[in-house]
């Protein structure tokens, strides 16, 4: 089953309202064939409309549908700035729902198509469907606005221009109008609202990156701040050792004795920006883990009891909570997230669970985060454990034995 949803659960919330909406307009070349192909074959009988031209009118239509298909696709591509506007194409189209229009108006008005409401739905169905696509290719809302009433303008104006009458023409006019201004609605937003979700999915790529930006500008600001001044006080005190050694000055030795401890002293202070960039407090990490996922809109319910633990199992803890949290960001849909932190059977348990899963990691699926945490929390006698949960969720347990005196914890 994995297997058969697995195209769909690996995609981004992005990529599904896009696929969504794709299909959709795929769906509407079925719909205009089903509804308005079947039509001239239908009225063949009731006037002078042969077989023949009963087949070129619903080849037509089908043509229209399947090139109008096209357009949508292209138009959305464009939306989401993937290829050029679909300019030429859009020309073809209104120019083949032109003619195709002027031809069942005018066979209308010379009696070859008896049946008015066949040549209406010929019409305006095909008129329809253009400006739903039509309007994707646009980028002002103003110019959308125009589209439908345009169009139901020119095609009532054309019918009356025909001789078939006022009262179908005002018929025509109203049905463009209304079932195009709502296509065309219709169609205008779901260009919109795909090309706003695509924005802010790399928009949480692009601050997840700035994060990582970010970190990296502070780790150098520290390095330089404990590195600059020592190595000018070195770079200084080793020119006047030289100095001193080559006019045989006893104090040279001082100056190289200086050197060295600055040296050791500089080489402690790196180990000890070093060590707090690796480590990472376990308080600390759980409040950033619920600001964050509340910030990203994820309800965050967390359940930590105070535990007295070393700070090498604090690190390694911290670690887990803040690789399990960028995970559900990262990976996932989530909606929900509890974080909990208790002692049980003489150990100290964390357990992190989401719902939102796309894809549940198999043995060797996943990337080398997991793998990570297990080394560190192996260093501290620790396990972690990973996999789905009750209801469809995600789950990682770390589980560490910490001694205190009188026994475990």
């Amino acid at each position: 089953m994995s297997r058969l949803t697995g195209w769909w659960v690996r995609r981004s919330t992005a990529g599904k309202i896009e696929l969504y909406t794709r299909w959709t307009f795929h769906f509407f070349v079925l719909i205009e064939i089903a509804s308005i192909a079947g039509l001239p074959v239908a009225e063949r009988g009731g006037g002078a409309l042969g077989l023949p031209l009963a087949a070129a009118l619903a080849l037509y239509v089908c043509t229209h549908a399947v090139l109008n298909g096209v357009l949508s696709s292209r138009a959305l591509d464009w939306v989401l700035d993937r290829r050029e506007r679909p300019v030429r194409l859009a020309v073809v189209l209104v120019s083949l729902t032109t003619a195709g229009g002027l031809t069942v108006i005018a066979l209308r008005a010379t009696g070859v198509l008896a049946d008015g409401a066949v040549a209406a739905g010929v019409v305006t169905g095909t008129v329809t469907f253009t400006l739903g696509s039509l309007v994707m290719c646009l980028n002002r809302v103003r110019h959308m606005l125009y589209v439908a009433p345009l169009a139901a303008l020119a095609t009532g104006a054309a019918v009356a221009a025909m001789g078939v009458g006022p009262g179908e023409a005002l018929g025509y006019a109203l049905g463009i109008l209304l079932a195009g201004g709502g296509l065309v609605a219709a169609c205008g937003f779901s260009a919109w609202l795909m090309k706003m979700v695509w924005e802010l999915e790399r928009s949480k790529e692009l601050k997840a990156r700035l994060a990582v930006a970010e970190e990296r500008l502070r780790f150098g600001r520290d390095l330089h701040d404990v590195m600059g001044r020592n190595l000018a006080v070195i770079a200084l005190k080793s020119e006047l050792a030289v100095q001193l050694a080559r006019r045989e000055r006893p104090e040279a030795v001082d100056q190289m004795i200086e050197v060295q401890r600055i040296a050791r002293e500089s080489q402690r202070e790196v180990r000890d920006v070093v060590r707090g960039y690796r480590e990472a407090d376990l308080r600390v990490e759980l409040e950033g883990a619920r600001g964050v996922l509340s910030a990203a809109g994820i309800t965050c319910a967390m359940d930590s009891t105070d535990v007295d633990l070393p700070p090498e199992v604090q690190s390694a803890l911290g670690w887990v909570v803040r690789e399990t949290t960028t995970n559900v960001l990262r990976h996932g849909d989530a909606s929900r997230c509890v974080i909990s932190l208790r002692k049980k059977d003489g150990a100290v348990l964390l357990t992190v669970e989401n719902d939102g899963v796309r894809e549940v990691p198999g043995p060797r699926a996943g990337g080398s985060g997991l793998a990570g945490l297990r080394e560190r929390l192996s260093a501290v006698d620790g396990t972690l454990e990973a996999g789905p949960g009750d209801g469809g969720t995600f789950l990682v347990t770390a589980r560490v034995r910490v001694p205190v005196a009188g026994g475990v914890l």
